[in-house]
């Protein structure tokens, strides 16, 4: 398998969205690669270089399984054998991952480490498309001096034209079949790698498998956790409200004095204004209307309008939004505009929504004092409900403060 000398596969570049909350860099945790483009030279140097890399793996594979091949045998010995063989097959399988890396410019995952099966499966595959390769290359260089010493022949005349042109059309053909064979075991050598040295596409499907899972059951308990919020403010605040409501009523109705009753009456229109205020925002709480009908610019003017503090929101988006980011976007600037107003003894606010190609970009910093609880119930609602729609919510909030939530939502 021998780097693709009329350029580098096409690996598809990773973007590394981590589901986990934390954003990772290209190359770094997905399953697939990122190439830079490198030189011919390069390309061509480090072809021959694998010619030689799986030389020293034909090498190791005979030689250790000469040696290794009675204890393979026994079903005792076979698990320490086959950690020694995987153990000389990890380096020369280390030693191609560079090879790939320098002389072809791939970028492969850094914390993927594959079993002892599939770095024995690749050494195989490995050892058997090099030295074919190593083949092909040598048939070039054969046929390199051929063509020389015809060139000579016909510079000297011991060659007839009728002569030379069947050489030439013959060794022409067989130039042809010889580069289309070496370019074939080129893009071979390239998938090859992409294959062995990040996830295949079976661990890319389990690991997404289990994101959704875990993600399935994060908003799920979001869910239980917002309708027993929900549950608690009706039951200790408004019912509350309204039993005092009612007590006040019953005592201007019981009262004989008109002017006794006429005070109660008006403090109990006072407590109804107070409860309307506390079931409209409980309501807001749950889904803000305004999402339907304004859209989110104007749900979010009124996070502005029922904040406690100077709240400033800068909004730039020029486009319609799917619903779901809408609502995302409008209960994790909700959510962390009511946590620094209550916790973070912040004196103002900041909300920046903004629309960066495919990805809606939510910030809200304060200036409090910092040591937000990234554990506690509000924040690991926020990053389930992002998640959910395969996105990535950032806090950072050191003591002392500022406290910045970063969320980025997918608008494709």
């Amino acid at each position: 398998m021998q780097g693709d000398l009329a350029g580098a596969a096409p690996g598809r570049p990773s973007t590394g969205t981590g589901r986990d909350g934390s954003g990772k860099p290209a190359g770094d945790a997905g399953g697939d690669r990122a190439v830079v483009r490198t030189s011919l030279p390069s390309r061509a140097l480090g072809t021959l270089l694998g010619c030689a890399t799986a030389l020293a793996g034909a090498v190791h594979l005979l030689v250790a399984g000469a040696v290794l091949g009675p204890f393979l045998l026994r079903p005792r010995t076979r698990p320490g054998a086959l950690e020694l063989l995987a153990a000389g097959a990890r380096r020369l399988t280390a030693l191609e991952r560079a090879r790939r890396s320098v002389f072809f410019g791939d970028r492969f995952p850094e914390h993927y480490e594959a079993s002892d099966r599939k770095v024995l499966r690749h050494l195989a595959v490995r050892v058997g498309t090099g030295l074919l390769c190593g083949v092909v290359v040598g048939l070039l260089g054969f046929g390199t001096v051929l063509a020389g010493l015809l060139a000579a022949g016909a510079v000297r005349g011991t060659l007839g034209w009728d002569e030379l042109l069947g050489q030439a059309l013959l060794g022409g053909v067989l130039l042809f079949l010889d580069v289309q064979g070496l370019h074939s075991l080129a893009a071979l050598d390239a998938r090859t790698a992409r294959a062995f040295f990040g996830p295949s596409e079976g661990e890319l499907l389990r690991r997404r498998i289990d994101e959704l899972a875990a993600s399935r059951a994060a908003v799920v308990e979001a869910v239980d956790a917002e309708r027993r919020r929900i549950e608690r403010d009706l039951h200790d605040g408004i019912q509350q409200r309204l039993v005092a409501l009612a007590v006040l009523i019953g005592r201007a109705r019981r009262g004989r004095d008109p002017e006794r009753a006429e005070a109660l009456l008006l403090q109990a229109h006072e407590e109804s204004r107070g409860v309307l205020a506390e079931l409209r925002e409980v309501a807001w709480r749950v889904y803000p209307s305004a999402l339907d009908g304004l859209g989110l610019e104007e749900a979010l003017g009124g996070v502005a309008e029922r904040c406690p503090l100077p709240l400033r929101i800068r909004f730039g988006v020029g486009a319609p939004l799917p619903r779901p980011v809408e609502t995302a976007a409008y209960f994790v600037v909700s959510e962390c505009v009511t946590n620094a107003a209550k916790h973070s003894s912040a004196s103002a606010v900041s909300v920046t929504v903004a629309l960066d190609g495919p990805r809606l970009t939510v910030r809200i910093e304060d200036d409090g004092t910092g040591g937000a609880d990234t554990t506690g119930g509000g924040l690991t609602g926020l990053r389930s409900r992002v998640a959910a729609l395969d996105g990535v919510l950032r806090v950072h909030s050191p003591l002392g403060g500022p406290t910045t939530v970063t969320a980025e939502l997918p608008c494709a």
